[in-house]
């Protein structure tokens, strides 16, 4: 079987809008309830959510320079999440889904910007 880096990264972007649908489609509830109890303000939550679906939206498409937008946005705001959960003094395993996040967004950038 041969490793193939081009179909890894199709791979990546297809998993992050899969579990950003997920978590902020299926689940919306859930994220106003963190939001919430991390005393964040609605139209923040809005803000992000719209941010995060439009970054990994970027992602599926063919030009490199949306997917360096979407995939150094998505570093951004999963240092901010990873942020809160440091400041919020959140357990590990809260953290593991952004940190999972942000490191898939690192690989997308790295990986587009050594294409360009």
């Amino acid at each position: 079987m041969v490793f193939s880096i081009e179909v890894f990264i199709e791979a990546l972007k297809i998993i992050a809008a899969v579990a950003v649908y997920f978590v902020w489609v299926v689940r919306y509830d859930n994220i106003k309830k963190e939001f919430s109890d991390y005393k964040l303000p609605e139209m923040f939550r809005d803000l992000v959510g719209i941010l995060k679906i439009s970054f990994t939206v970027m992602l599926q498409f063919d030009d490199n320079n949306l997917i360096i937008i979407g995939s150094l946005g998505i570093v951004i705001l999963m240092l901010g999440a990873v942020g809160t959960h440091i400041q919020v003094k959140s357990p590990l395993k809260l953290m593991i889904p952004a940190l999972t996040m942000l490191s898939i967004g690192l690989i997308i950038l790295l990986y587009t910007l050594g294409q360009v």
